[in-house]
């Protein structure tokens, strides 16, 4: 079989620098981005369009057919987009294509996972836990979207089979975490197109559920946990809190969107202090191969006017993302989005990930929604919160601490209360979730080498890991937690605890951690950000206190991140002296300096004091006349200052 010839890209468009000066890109842009998206992914569509079977290295654990329906559902969800935003204008028979493909797949569904010679058009049917259901959401709000140009017009007998093959989303069990929204979007869409009685009937007690369901999960201050304990990530964007508050708004609902919509600005006034001045969303959480799709949540905000951004910050954030992907190989030669952060990198890939999982994507196209005569595509571009000067924010829902530096443009975040821990299990740490910081412009280093941004006990089975993390407060300038450190099959090291706390200002972390239970002699290994010279980002760890003489100087490991093959990470190493025993250091992230942001600038004074009580305080000054003080307890922190 020969290669599908890719469709030739279409001639760059001018910048407007006057419009846009942060970023250059107009709604054209988005358009002609939209455009060059889909015509990359058609030359692999199967012939009556039902499957877009995508090239790559691995499938995901859903098998091959699985895989083409998640070609077709996201692209097409990109499809609708381009044209409900353009009022129905389909100069490229987009709809044509795409309501072929949902006549084709419809037609026999098959429960077989692989592709077979007699069904080879046919979509699996949704199953308990199935990707289908996940794909049916897309599809189903791709439907809503375009309602008019294309469902209302398929022949009665194609609408009949869709939307029972749709319906099979309303009665199946989803996993326990934001899969409850599939049915609700699913059930939203089925709701209004006038069914039978059943079909409505369940079809909004999916919606009923869906919502029900999340509210388990609501923390407060614009953040949800994604089903587990204390699981925060990109997914509160671009799951939790869009599905809710877009079908709200597509169903017309002022009471739902009463409800959502100041959750959604809640969590909008920490979320977008999590860009980068290069666009770049933070690098925490799984499924980031989605890239872009973290400005739906802001373009959201701008469609039903729950945002703090002002219509100019809006697109410089949305704009930002997207150019900082496209620009760096988020798309191939091929045109086609990889599985990986730039460009491919296969940590990042789940098992549920497959060659077309990277265009959820589409969802960062939900601007385009937007007429374009909206003050969110004629203001002039302003500046993101990460450019208009230093910052340290507190976001006590996940135990966040967000630090961002404006000379550099870059963000951190300090974790102190995400972990993605099951409810009664304990699972290996999750890189993407697990450490003690993430960053716009560091990546983790990947499973199966040493961590960075982890500080652990040394044992005869390696490094401990963290496990469940147990949040014990944030403020101005300052988080902390605690956990039991863990060996790599899950079990807690008898009586051990470490407390740890985050204090930051400008560029620069003090980071401590108090070790409770320890046997005198135990090593510890703490580990500072894993930065790549050729992403242009930097990074030091010094010893203040804990960490004998002989061994103060920092280690340099190395590895691949999603920034670079080149990473190094520095390390300290020292020695547990009593069973209560504190280990304090400095820490800098720093990228391209400008004027405004010297990478020389003085480190802070610290001063350590142990206390009689096993407690140790802990208290910094930096040049400019900031004072941060806290007394370090066994699983407690007490601010002093």
């Amino acid at each position: 079989m020969s290669r599908p010839r890719p469709v030739p890209p279409a001639p760059p468009l001018p910048e407007d620098r006057a419009l846009s000066p942060y970023t250059g890109l107009t709604r054209r842009h988005w358009e002609a981005a939209a455009d060059a998206l889909l015509a990359a992914v058609r030359p692999y569509a199967s012939p009556e369009q039902a499957l877009i079977p995508l090239p790559g290295a691995r499938a995901s654990s859903s098998g091959p057919r699985s895989d083409g329906l998640e070609g077709y559902a996201r692209t097409f969800l990109l499809a609708a987009l381009r044209i409900a935003g353009a009022d129905g204008r389909d100069p490229g028979g987009l709809l044509d294509r795409y309501a072929r493909g949902l006549a084709a797949g419809t037609a026999h569904p098959v429960a077989e996972p692989d592709l077979t010679a007699d069904t080879p058009e046919s979509w699996p049917l949704v199953t308990d836990r199935g990707q289908a259901m996940v794909e049916a959401a897309g599809i189903a709000l791709g439907l809503r979207l375009t309602r008019r140009w294309l469902w209302d017009r398929l022949d009665d007998r194609v609408r009949e089979r869709a939307a029972a093959w749709l319906a099979g989303a309303l009665h199946r069990h989803p996993w326990d975490n934001n899969w409850w929204l599939f049915p609700l979007t699913v059930g939203g869409f089925l709701a209004e197109t006038g069914g039978s009685a059943d079909q409505v009937r369940a079809a909004r007690a999916a919606v009923d559920r869906g919502l029900e369901r999340i509210e388990r999960w609501w923390r407060g201050g614009g953040w949800y946990t994604d089903g587990r304990p204390r699981a925060f990530d990109h997914y509160n964007g671009w799951a939790l809190h869009l599905y809710p508050v877009l079908h709200a708004r597509l169903a017309a609902d002022p009471r739902l969107l009463a409800v959502y919509g100041p959750r959604l600005h809640a969590h909008l006034e920490g979320a977008t202090r999590m860009f980068g001045a290069d666009g770049a969303p933070m690098h925490q959480g799984r499924s980031l191969s989605y890239r872009f799709a973290a400005a739906a949540a802001p373009w959201l905000g701008a469609l039903t006017g729950h945002t703090p951004l002002s219509p100019g910050a809006t697109r410089r954030l949305a704009s930002g993302a997207l150019r900082y992907f496209l620009d760096r190989g988020a798309a191939g030669p091929d045109g086609l989005l990889s599985l990986g952060w730039h460009g491919p990198y296969p940590a990042l890939a789940q098992p549920y990930s497959g060659p077309a999982s990277p265009y959820w994507a589409a969802k960062g196209f939900l601007g385009l929604l937007l007429p374009a005569g909206h003050p969110v595509w004629t203001a002039v571009e302003e500046p993101l919160p990460a450019e208009r000067g230093d910052a340290v924010t507190a976001l006590p829902g996940p135990g966040w601490l967000l630090q961002s530096t404006a000379g550099d443009g870059i963000v951190r975040l300090h974790n102190h209360g995400s972990d993605n821990q099951p409810h009664q299990a304990v699972h290996p740490d999750d890189p993407l979730y697990a450490r003690f910081a993430y960053s716009t412009g560091t990546g983790p280093t990947p499973p199966g080498t040493e961590p960075d941004n982890h500080f652990g006990l040394i044992t005869d089975g390696g490094t401990t890991m963290r496990g469940p993390i147990e949040p014990l407060g944030s403020g101005p300038g300052w988080a902390a937690s605690a956990h039991r450190p863990r060996t790599g099959d899950g079990d807690p090291l008898p009586g051990v605890t470490v407390t740890s706390v985050t204090l930051a200002h400008g560029a620069e972390e003090i980071r401590a951690h108090l070790v409770h239970g320890a046997r005198p002699g135990t090593g510890v290994r703490l580990s500072g950000w894993a930065t790549s010279p050729s992403f242009g980002t930097r990074s030091a760890l010094l010893p203040v206190y804990g960490f004998p003489a002989a061994e103060r100087t920092a280690a340099l490991e190395h590895c691949a991140t999603a920034y670079g093959a080149d990473a190094r990470c520095p390390v300290l190493t020292g020695t547990v002296a009593e069973t209560c025993h504190a280990f304090v250091a400095l820490a800098r992230l720093a990228g391209r300096s400008t004027a405004a942001h010297h990478p020389a600038a003085p480190y802070p004074r610290v001063r350590v004091a142990p206390r009689p009580d096993g407690s140790v305080s802990v208290d910094a000054h930096w040049a400019d006349g900031r004072r941060l003080g806290v007394l370090l307890g066994h699983r407690h922190v007490v601010r002093i200052g």
